[in-house]
């Protein structure tokens, strides 16, 4: 019997079986960001154990609430600085050098095809991209591979998501996992990993990748994943170009990971997307999804433009092309925020940052603040916000306030009609 990609990351990294079912795997990478680990900094700092397994398998940046905006986030960045020069943590990301955590280290070529990643983030699930086993843990396990570098997990069961057809023009890979999420629930693939696969995905660019793994969390999927390719070796490139005599060998070397043809699955869903439209949520559920075209006309407040689903190049690129001279609407405020330095300075020298400005958004650096209604961007009671993050619950970006969760093109059409509307991209033709 065949394996996944999955099963055979398990089995690569497996040092130890345990009762029911679970695995003890080694860890290849513990990300970390200021929100998350100082909890497990401070408790480790009060059980003696203030060491880590391996300072260069540990990523470290600050990205949610940067700069700080009050005492309290300023102790949080103080916690995470600190020990991360006590450690010896080079690959350290402070202000002016940081960008939102599931953009910045893939960029810096820290996820790797076969790869263990952890990290206390729900959307730890984006770098399952690359064809990696990577999750969000709880602070327990986050401490345990700080210091020990393993951690526990029961194999989860694989939902193979087959994609197929073609893609009309003006809809994304946020409008497929939007319609899949609606599909199957927000518990559809609980303790699950969502392997996507066929045509469409062998077509996307890592980012668009990225973008469909990052929201496994939100079907309750403990991961996304992709089997890595020519895509991800060009991605990765600039990385393990003196690892790799060629590319071809890379690729030779990655596809030990792709998941084989008799692998079995918990279930296999086919979609194909010929016919799909660009999507959007309502409510207070990512699986409460509607085509745009049934929620035209909604009022809003906000249009944001970033974070780890939507805040990278291709995204801005995106946005940027319906915006190009055009202006947003007097009845509401735009903000963007580029994921990372890199792909600020890249808008910037390709005229988009110039290009959102002359529209009217307001660009700020780097930042995850937004998203979850803690800094650059928070709602106000009743106020509502077209976005391109990845969740709508209830206040998520500010008390009593509502998201509507689109892709860059919806957000950026919308910014100009000042309503929910479909980019001019979308004919609505095959």
């Amino acid at each position: 019997m065949g394996k996944t990609i999955t099963e055979k990351i398990f089995d690569a990294h497996r040092i130890d079986e345990l009762s029911g079912g679970v695995s003890v795997l080694k860890i290849d990478a513990v990300f970390c960001h200021e929100i998350t680990t100082p909890v497990a900094i401070n408790d480790l700092i009060a059980r003696n154990k203030d060491r880590v397994f391996d300072p260069a398998k540990i990523k470290v940046v600050i990205d949610h609430v940067t700069p700080s905006k009050d005492t309290k986030t300023a102790i949080q960045a103080k916690t995470l600085r600190d020990w991360a020069r006590r450690n010896n943590i080079k690959n350290f990301f402070d202000v002016g050098d940081n960008g939102v955590c599931h953009a910045i280290f893939p960029e810096k070529g820290f996820t790797r095809p076969g790869y263990t990643i952890i990290m206390g983030d729900s959307h730890t699930c984006t770098h399952g991209a690359f064809g990696a086993f990577a999750a969000g843990v709880g602070t327990t396990d986050l401490e345990v591979g700080i210091l020990k570098g393993i951690c526990t997990f029961k194999k989860p069961e694989t939902i193979k998501f087959n994609i197929t057809g073609n893609l009309r023009e003006g809809v994304y890979a946020k409008d497929i996992i939007l319609h899949i999420i609606g599909k199957i629930g927000v518990n559809g693939a609980t303790n699950k990993i969502m392997e996507f696969t066929g045509q469409v995905i062998d077509s996307m660019s890592m980012e668009s990748r990225m973008t469909l793994c990052n929201m496994a969390i939100e079907a309750g999927g403990t991961s996304g994943v992709c089997c890595p390719d020519m895509t991800t070796v060009e991605y990765l490139w600039e990385h393990i170009k003196d690892e790799y005599k060629s590319k071809e060998e890379a690729l030779l070397e990655y596809k030990k990971w792709i998941s084989d043809n008799d692998a079995k699955y918990d279930s296999i869903i086919d979609i194909d997307v010929s016919d799909l439209e660009p999507m959007v949520t309502f409510g207070f559920k990512p699986d409460e999804v509607k085509p745009v075209s049934e929620m035209a006309g909604t009022p809003v407040d906000q249009i944001y433009i970033g974070s780890c689903t939507n805040g990278r190049i291709e995204d801005l690129r995106i946005a940027a092309s319906i915006l190009k001279g055009k202006k947003i609407s007097k009845n509401v405020r735009g903000i963007v925020s580029p994921a990372t330095p890199k792909i600020f300075k890249t808008a910037m020298d390709e005229g988009i940052i110039n290009t959102f400005i002359e529209a009217g958004f307001c660009v700020t650096n780097p930042t995850c603040g937004a998203c979850l209604g803690m800094s650059n961007g928070v709602l106000a009671p009743g106020e509502t916000c077209a976005s391109t993050t990845n969740r709508n619950f209830n206040g998520r970006m500010g008390q009593g306030g509502t998201v509507h969760l689109m892709s860059p093109a919806t957000a950026a059409a919308t910014s100009i009609a000042g309503v929910i509307v479909n980019s001019e991209i979308f004919k609505g033709n095959k």
